[in-house]
């Protein structure tokens, strides 16, 4: 499952975030009436189906997993997880209608009303992927129950609160969190394609407007998502300190605790080795105070210490990402606002910001799979913090290697199709100017 799922967060990303860009090219059409804007939308929004039809397919193997490889989970949370799920799937049929009027309304809706659709698709993306988040976010931390031990010692979850549930402690900063995670790491992978396509065809108009509308969401979504992260830090570090120690190695309970850079962690001597570390910088993270005190994983029973190596690992990956994002938003903004002020060509004119532009594309990506791997895995051993194991949710049944081989190469077929056809639906440049089915404002189809 955690193979679907890396696998599956890919199209659920752009689900959420290519149909706001989809919708701002046509925007920018009818405001301005340029070609380029019109032939992006229409390249971008095949973008969006080809990624979106993926998706639902493997969202559907999620499904099955769920109640194929963890009944024990749905059993006990089933009453509890059970609304978020029912209202994702009904955010997704309106995904999948707004999508359709989208992709075939061009000439038969009024231009506002097809842009509505758009605006549609962006809301509902975004709104199935927040309620799949909050049920992430009740197993991190679980409310809106009354947790009792049967007779036979197995515990129940009853008096059911399903709204309680829903908007547990932590779903606002999770789900805040992952949607502007999507929306960078979409931003920053469209800005990526269209500077790599502008260093072949530094004269294309339509990847130029591409670069400025995908530069353009970088510069608001990064810093955003900076934020958000520092929030979402301060709340593991009250409700979830073991999963911060992982993830920063931190052992041993200390004020004044240090951020660290790289490093190797030793469960068996209890240090962190080979790290550059910062000095007070961790306990301002959690708590907006350098010298706060931050629980160390000495805290804890170490049969409850997850994986240390890997959540340290994936943090640092997550972290080293998003920082390197942030540098190519920030440098971007630059470069286009002494552009405004009349201080040289704007960035899609300059060769050194196109190639690292380029080179920063899966960033995002792997920000947000090595992110995953921080809350999932650095929740281990709990699939329910603090209430079941995930060694007694999971089925106990062998034979499983062959149909994980047969799905992984599955996927990996998947992949290659769908890169080869976002290559040529959104790569290849034309001569041609698109036929204009949407008029501008003032114009006539």
């Amino acid at each position: 499952m955690a193979i679907s799922l890396a696998f599956h967060i890919l199209f659920a990303v752009a689900g959420m975030a290519m149909p706001a860009l989809m919708t701002l090219a046509e925007w920018r059409y009818l405001r301005t009436g340029e070609p380029a804007a019109l032939e992006l939308a229409k390249r971008w929004a095949k973008g969006t189906a080809i990624l979106f039809a993926v998706g639902a397919v493997s969202g559907t193997v999620l499904s099955f997993e769920l109640g194929l490889l963890w009944p024990e989970f749905m059993r006990h949370a089933g009453p509890l997880v059970g609304m978020p799920f029912s209202l994702e799937g009904f955010a997704f049929f309106l995904e999948a209608i707004f999508l359709g009027l989208y992709l075939y309304g061009w000439k038969l809706l009024p231009p506002k009303v097809h842009l509505a659709t758009g605006v549609g698709v962006a809301i509902c993306g975004t709104t199935s992927a927040v309620f799949v988040t909050a049920v992430n976010a009740w197993m991190n931390e679980p409310a809106g129950f009354v947790y009792v031990l049967g007779p036979d010692g197995v515990g129940q979850f009853t008096e059911i609160r399903p709204w309680e549930a829903m908007f547990n402690n932590a779903f606002f900063s999770q789900a805040l969190h992952m949607v502007l995670a999507a929306y960078s790491a979409v931003a920053i992978a469209a800005l990526g394609i269209h500077a790599w396509a502008l260093r072949r065809s530094p004269d294309s108009a339509m990847h130029r407007t591409g670069l400025r509308l995908a530069l353009l969401l970088a510069i608001v979504s990064v810093p955003a998502q900076l934020v958000s992260g520092h929030h979402s830090a301060q709340h593991i570090a009250e409700y979830q300190p073991t999963k911060l120690a992982a993830a920063e190695s931190l052992f041993h309970t200390q004020t004044r605790a240090p951020l660290a850079l790289g490093g190797l962690p030793n469960e068996e001597t209890m240090e962190l080795e080979y790290a550059v570390e910062l000095p007070g910088v961790l306990s301002f993270m959690a708590f907006n105070d350098f010298d706060a005190e931050v629980k160390g994983l000495e805290e804890v029973d170490r049969e409850l210490w997850p994986p240390v190596a890997v959540v340290h690992v994936a943090f640092q990956i997550m972290v080293g990402a998003g920082t390197a994002m942030l540098l190519i938003a920030m440098a971007g903004g630059g470069l286009w606002l002494l552009h405004w002020r009349g201080l040289g060509p704007p960035p899609w004119e300059r060769r050194y910001f196109l190639i690292p532009a380029a080179l920063a594309t899966p960033l995002g990506l792997i920000a947000i799979e090595a992110g995953w791997v921080v809350t999932e895995v650095g929740r281990q051993p709990w699939v329910i913090q603090g209430y079941m194991k995930t060694a007694d949710a999971v089925t106990p049944m062998p034979g499983l290697a062959t149909p994980m081989i047969a799905f992984s190469l599955l996927y990996l077929f998947l992949g290659v199709v769908v890169f080869m056809l976002l290559r040529r639906h959104v790569l290849v440049t034309t001569d041609a100017a698109p036929e204009p089915d949407v008029a501008p404002e003032g114009g006539e189809a």
